[in-house]
């Protein structure tokens, strides 16, 4: 079997992009969408969840100072952005912008103190696999519109949550939240 194709970011240290192998006939196709082997320095993801959201949706951003995420769209197209917020990263500051489902067929492994969010570009389903059980201390969040992160969503009329409407700006992170490079 051929194997995926797995990078580590150039945008974000300690970001991984893996682009599997797709295999279709006339039947379908099937991917392999997780490996643990393609992370040999990640940790077991120990919860696997899904999420359907419909066009125009953001979620995010989010972000941990403990845990990591692995996620993979199944169906429909999301516009990924990453924000790095850790003191001392080599990448502190960067924004990453990625797309995930229908013909980008890819996941991305986001390491504790990267920002995270989506887009519907379409409605999708998004699953996502953490390495952490839900943990409400360690669901933090920056704004999803903050000029400093500089994200392009490409949605015109965004659906957001008043949770994510109402989070700080990366300059209002309180120290105690602002993560380290580890």
């Amino acid at each position: 079997m051929t194997q995926a194709a797995v990078h580590e970011s150039s945008t974000i240290a300690g970001v991984v992009v893996v682009e599997p192998v797709v295999h279709a006939d006339r039947r379908g196709h099937f991917v392999e969408t997780y490996r643990r082997e393609w992370f040999p320095d990640g940790r077991e993801m120990v919860q696997a969840n899904r999420a359907d959201r419909t066009q125009g949706t953001i979620v995010g951003l989010h972000y941990h100072l403990h845990q990591s995420d692995y996620w993979y769209v199944p169906r429909g197209r999301a516009v990924v952005v990453l924000h790095d917020l850790r003191d001392g990263s080599p990448t502190d500051g960067a924004t990453l912008t990625i797309d995930l489902g229908d013909a980008a067929e890819r996941g991305v492994l986001i390491p504790p103190g990267v920002a995270h969010g989506f887009a519907a570009v379409t409605d999708i389903t998004i699953t996502y696999l953490v390495d952490r059980y839900y943990d409400p201390d360690d669901e933090l969040g920056v704004a999803w519109d903050d000029p400093e992160v500089g994200a392009d969503w490409q949605v015109a009329d965004p659906v957001v949550s008043e949770r994510d409407a109402a989070n700080p700006r990366r300059g209002e992170i309180p120290p105690e939240r602002r993560p380290r490079y580890r």
